[in-house]
């Protein structure tokens, strides 16, 4: 039986959807147990890969290509169920990061190990038996990783990774030191897009919030200046350059309120790998030197430009 209709029937025993099923599941399931089409499945291993990987061994283990503009189909159809399903796990770096990696928990892969041999019926009851607890151990233990924060009186949770370690230093160290007194109108995660949105609020500022995939990671409001802080946080990808203003202005040409652009990065040799593509009169904040700002133009400090 040609390995894809192994992974197919795993994935149907184990109660996955008939979505679940589909093609991209079946070859993401082999790419990260490394099980080609002459392998046995008690060769399997649980290899930390990232979706790239997967793509890759699926080109040449069974000659299907995908394109890497796939990736996120591969994300949203196989790893975010198979996740939920604790099937797999991640390494609890941020979705955007480099270093983010899946790879099968160590309970499917003893069930997987047997597949096809005398063991195997044995197996998936045990697996299937357990499955609630290690759905709930899998959430747990996501759940420990994450860092806390409260903004605005409301206790929130960041996933970890680099990435959203300098969303909150943004309001424990910048904020209190140049924006205080500020709310918190939007504020991402790379685990969930909206961890926080004041909607009425930049309703009222007159944002047109049906833009909200292009908000920038936060953005804060000081009432007593009417000032709003668009702030990107960037250890990898997305500073703000002149591209990124032109999309913020879009979202907010109904918006009266003085716009500030801040980028944040966490150490300075971040910053100077970004230098060369930072906008002009934009505000640049280093997380390593929390008292200091760059601003990029001398004519004024920090406050709105015209």
């Amino acid at each position: 039986m040609p390995k894809k209709n192994d992974a197919r029937k795993i994935l149907s025993l184990l109660g996955m959807p008939s979505t679940q099923q589909s093609d991209i599941c079946c070859y993401s399931l082999l790419a990260m147990t490394a099980i080609n089409e002459s392998s046995k499945w008690a060769a399997a291993t649980n290899n930390w890969i990232r979706i790239h990987d997967i793509i890759k061994f699926t080109e040449t283990a069974y000659g299907t290509r995908y394109a890497e503009n796939s990736r996120e189909t591969f994300r949203k159809q196989a790893m975010h169920h198979f996740r939920y399903a604790a099937i797999i796990e991640d390494n609890g770096e941020a979705t955007n990061s480099p270093n983010y990696r899946y790879r099968i928990t160590n309970e499917a892969l003893a069930m997987l190990k047997e597949f096809g041999g005398k063991k195997w019926n044995l197996a998936l009851k045990s697996f299937l038996a357990a499955h609630k607890s290690l759905v709930d151990l899998y959430a747990s233990k996501k759940e420990m990783t994450k860092m806390s924060i409260n903004i605005d009186g409301i206790d929130l949770k960041f996933s970890t990774g680099k990435h959203n370690q300098l969303q909150k230093l943004i309001f424990e160290e910048f904020a209190t030191r140049f924006a205080p007194s500020s709310s918190c109108l939007y504020v991402g995660d790379t685990g969930n897009k909206d961890l926080h949105k004041d909607s009425s609020m930049l309703q009222r500022l007159g944002f047109s919030i049906t833009l909200h995939d292009k908000m920038p990671d936060v953005v804060l409001y000081r009432k007593d200046k009417k000032w709003l802080y668009f702030i990107e946080a960037v250890t990898s990808v997305g500073p703000i350059d002149s591209k990124r203003i032109i999309e913020i202005e879009a979202m907010t040409k109904n918006v009266k309120a003085g716009k500030i652009y801040v980028t944040a990065f966490l150490d300075l040799k971040t910053f100077k790998s970004f230098l060369g593509s930072l906008a002009w009169e934009t505000e640049i904040w280093i997380a390593e030197m929390p008292d200091h700002m760059i601003h990029m133009n001398g004519d004024k400090f920090l406050g709105p430009r015209k």
